[in-house]
């Protein structure tokens, strides 16, 4: 029988404007901020001083002279590790369009948050998932006992049964909705990491692993100061994966949506490309960052942050220009830039055993 396969709402839910050509999208976009900040005039957007903010900011100033609207707050998060070039920057760009962006920082900083709750690994969606992994303490055998089943909906309540208040770690782990429907090709589950179940089971971490340090250095800072407004306006591109690819209960799949609180959410930047990003800086002389024009990096934010896949690639770029900054994240991430280390040479081991007709039971990974 032929299976369709899954696709999410961010990829079936696409407005016209989303397939245009770069001069018409960010037309199109510009009449969007237009009409959303004419209805909500009092909005907020956050700064955070890298690429897609650059073209964030510089698109709502347009606008605003374009069609004479009221100016909106700007807020730049500062988590206690950010580049002396990303801090620089943000003055620069204050400076540059004559507005002000407020400095905030977070109650519990990152050293404390890391400490207390868990060190980031691979993917937002990642390291929640294995945060509950290792809390619940669910087995990971509960994806063989899924697999292997022949009526997955109902081994799949069996499990919820076996294991109550850990819907969300059978589902990550067994690759499945809470229907037991097969959701193998999603990010929410465990195996959007290539091998990854079976390398956490032979090498199982000793650190406990969260990005709530996102949560506590960031969001709740974010929430705070956003609580007023009416409008809330962010960078978030689809394009950049993890969790501002997945639809969630506020319908990240639209560029404009309401929320529970009746607080209204704007994404300007969320079906703009790479290329469109590259035709807008070049259209119009963007500027960005020291952190991208002098030191070489394509994606800033929280300093070596483990959930990017070339953390530590990008320290070694860092180094010359701010070696403290470096120190600091390796003090901060290093258990999980070893443990990334070890998955990397786990996967490509697998990998090359597979192209060799190896089978898993056949070879051992030595640590």
């Amino acid at each position: 029988m032929r299976t369709t396969e899954y696709r999410s709402r961010v990829y079936t839910d696409r407005p016209d404007y989303a397939d245009f050509e770069p001069g018409a999208k960010f037309q199109a976009i510009e009449s969007i901020i237009a009409k959303r900040l004419t209805e909500h005039p009092k909005a907020i957007c956050s700064y955070s001083g890298g690429a897609d903010s650059d073209i964030l900011i510089d698109l709502i100033e347009r606008t605003r002279a374009a069609f004479r609207l009221p100016p909106v707050k700007y807020v730049f998060f500062n988590t206690g590790l950010e580049m002396k070039a990303t801090k620089d920057h943000v003055k620069a760009t204050a400076a540059k369009y004559g507005v002000e962006i407020q400095e905030c920082r977070p109650k519990v900083n990152i050293v404390t948050a890391v400490r207390r709750y868990g060190v980031p690994f691979v993917s937002k969606i990642m390291s929640a998932g294995l945060e509950q992994w290792q809390k619940k303490g669910v087995p990971l055998s509960v994806a063989d006992e899924y697999s292997e089943a022949e009526d997955k909906a109902a081994k799949r309540r069996e499990l919820k049964e076996l294991y109550p208040g850990c819907e969300q770690v059978l589902n990550f782990l067994c690759c499945c909705n809470s229907a037991g429907e097969p959701r193998p090709n999603i990010q929410l589950v465990i195996n959007s990491s290539k091998y990854m179940r079976d390398f956490i089971g032979e090498c199982p971490p000793d650190f406990p692993i969260s990005a709530r340090c996102c949560d506590y250095c960031k969001k709740q800072v974010a929430h705070e100061v956003q609580k007023d407004f009416e409008m809330v306006i962010t960078g978030e591109r689809r394009d950049e994966g993890g969790m501002r690819s997945v639809p969630r209960k506020d319908n990240t799949a639209l560029c404009f949506t309401e929320t529970g609180s009746g607080q209204y959410r704007l994404r300007p930047l969320y079906y703009v490309s790479d290329d469109d990003k590259c035709w807008y800086k070049y259209q119009y002389g963007i500027r960005f960052s020291d952190a991208y024009e002098v030191y070489g990096l394509t994606r800033t934010g929280c300093c070596g942050c483990p959930i990017s896949y070339k953390a530590t690639e990008d320290l070694e770029k860092i180094r010359p220009y701010e070696p403290n900054v470096v120190k600091a994240a390796y003090n901060i991430f290093g258990k999980s830039y070893e443990y990334r280390k070890r998955y990397n040479e786990y996967k490509a081991a697998r990998l090359a055993n597979e192209a060799r007709g190896i089978l898993p039971g056949q070879m051992r990974f030595e640590e």
